[in-house]
């Protein structure tokens, strides 16, 4: 979908916009849900249904954003200061989705 020259120019280099839906989006909050583990791109990939081709390509795309960082095998959430909030997010959607508002009698 285009965007507006306008917002084209006035949008800063540094912000976090990712697509609902997109591996880079899926992968990230994966991630930022289970942000206290690392993943092998097997388990990022059987928790996210994203090919095991695309997982890989993606997550190097998303690590030289600094996004993501990764040791040996193992992929985690990145340090960037722009996931905390991203993260926070993810975690209170969580959270409102498992909320048991019925209480037991």
């Amino acid at each position: 979908m285009p965007i507006s020259i306008d917002r084209f120019d006035e949008e800063p280099t540094d912000a976090l916009d990712l697509q609902e839906g997109t591996h880079p989006h899926r992968i990230l909050q994966f991630l930022a849900e289970n942000d206290d583990q690392a993943f092998t791109q097997t388990e990022i990939h059987d928790a996210t249904g994203i090919k095991r081709g695309s997982v890989g390509a993606t997550l190097s795309r998303l690590e030289d954003r600094g996004l993501v960082r990764h040791r040996g095998r193992y992929w985690a959430i990145g340090d960037d200061d722009r996931l905390a909030s991203y993260a926070a997010q993810t975690h209170a959607s969580s959270a409102s989705t498992t909320d048991d508002y019925y209480e037991e009698e």
